[in-house]
């Protein structure tokens, strides 16, 4: 959760559950019939969204436990889910389809529909303004709930193969870093790392030292720096402001699926494919 009071787990059973910091389980929460894949606390920690290979996604009443509401809207397995208020989430899916939902309303508020290949990955900003998804069809697109246009603000079309992670920088308009320009990530199997505008759509740097499929990206809490992880163990830092490896780090080959930083961004967790199934933790003070 964003207070970090609790911790959640989905695995291949269907099952989620809910955890103490001190590692007491507090809820077992059973509904989904198939793997899941994506889960996400709100931002109150009221609400725990499930996302499963059943094509369905599921709001969780943290506290009792309880289904809130079951939502089918998907024709494939959901693959990601990121909520954009307390209330209202989207979702995506190997049906190359994205839709946002809310509590309370059977249907989605709005269907995004552009993509021509699986959604891996769908980010609200910190405003809850713009949604930005990747996909197997090598695009990041930038959508806007209020465009009455269906077309993405931005198709952005740099890669040039399939994108497995987004992430926005804590930056700009709703962040805790305002006076810093909003800058959106991707990462793809083309083992580039790009940065862009969302404002213009323009490409701000292509991060280019990986020479494998890039998994995971992460920004630092003050939005200067992104940490980047790929298959061969590879993790690079990078200077978010003018695209240059700062640090750089190689865990024997091991692959690395997933970065992530502290809260005071003085040190970074990896952790992946590893023989000896650790998480390795290295310290970043500049």
């Amino acid at each position: 959760s964003r207070d970090g009071a609790l911790l959640a787990t989905g695995g291949m059973d269907g099952i989620a559950r809910v955890f103490s910091k001190e590692g007491g389980l507090l809820q077992t929460l059973v509904g989904h019939s198939q793997s899941i894949f994506s889960m996400r606390f709100s931002g109150d920690s009221a609400h725990l969204l499930t996302g499963s290979y059943d094509a369905s996604t599921i709001v969780w009443d943290v506290n009792t436990g309880a289904p809130r509401q079951r939502f089918e809207v998907h024709k494939g397995q959901v693959l990601d889910v990121d909520w954009r208020d307390t209330s209202t989430f989207a979702s995506s899916s190997s049906d190359a389809q994205i839709h946002v939902c809310s509590l309370g309303r059977a249907t989605p508020v709005r269907s995004f529909l552009g993509h021509q290949d699986e959604v891996n990955a769908v980010k609200w900003d910190p405003a809850g303004k713009l949604l930005a998804s990747g996909s197997d069809d090598a695009t990041v697109k930038i959508w806007s709930l209020t465009n009455e246009s269906a077309a993405p603000v931005y198709d952005l079309r740099d890669h040039t193969k399939e994108i497995y992670t987004i992430r926005w920088a804590p930056t700009g308009e709703g962040s805790a870093n305002p006076g810093k320009r909003p800058v959106l990530a991707s990462a793809s199997f083309d083992a580039t790392v790009r940065l862009w505008d969302p404002e213009t759509g323009g490409c701000l740097h292509s991060l280019a030292r990986h020479d494998k499929k890039v998994y995971t990206v992460a920004f630092s809490p003050c939005g200067s720096y992104l940490a980047s992880g790929s298959l061969g163990g590879q993790l690079y830092v990078w200077s978010t402001k003018d695209g240059q490896v700062v640090r750089s780090f190689t865990s024997g080959g091991s692959d690395i699926f997933e970065v992530a930083w502290n809260r005071t961004g003085s040190k970074i967790a990896c952790c992946g494919a590893m023989a000896s199934n650790a998480v390795t933790i290295m310290d970043f003070r500049m």
